[in-house]
């Protein structure tokens, strides 16, 4: 499997390599987000919002599991850490086949249920305000994605 690193150094350029990002999703995508608390998952999602036109403030969805946000097309934003039984079915299926962009937070938590074909991206601490981004494309749908991210 292909990986793709970004270094970010500051939140804005988080925030501003996530609405890149944005700008080339469709929707049906489902993006898998991992890291350690504090890692900037969160951020992340709110830099997609921004490069979907969102205007609500992104918070993350702990203690609701799912929140929905409207612009050019639906996010779907996802914490599942706190999901106490990862195989019951919660009809997550409806919104990875949905009109939106899904973004799962702690998705290993949940990965029987996730698409065969998803983008991963791991968030890792690199300094005090340093992160490392690693894109991890599967399927080719999300290849060409990186591809063009990167480029």
């Amino acid at each position: 499997m292909s990986e793709y690193e970004f270094i970010s150094t500051q939140t804005q350029d988080t925030l501003d390599f996530a609405k890149r990002l944005a700008a080339l999703l469709q929707p049906s995508d489902v993006i898998a987000l991992e890291g350690d608390l504090g890692a900037g998952k969160t951020t992340f999602t709110k830099g997609l919002a921004l490069g979907l036109d969102i205007t609500r403030t992104v918070n993350s969805p702990t203690f609701t599991i799912i929140k929905e946000y409207n612009g050019k097309m639906p996010l779907y934003h996802m914490d599942v850490y706190r999901l106490s039984d990862s195989s019951e079915d919660l009809g997550f299926d409806e919104y990875f086949e949905g009109s939106g962009v899904t973004v799962v937070e702690w998705a290993h938590l949940i990965e029987e249920q996730l698409p065969e074909e998803i983008l991963t991206i791991q968030l890792r601490h690199t300094g005090d305000d340093t992160r490392k981004i690693v894109l991890q494309p599967k399927g080719p749908r999300y290849e060409q994605l990186c591809k063009e991210l990167f480029s």
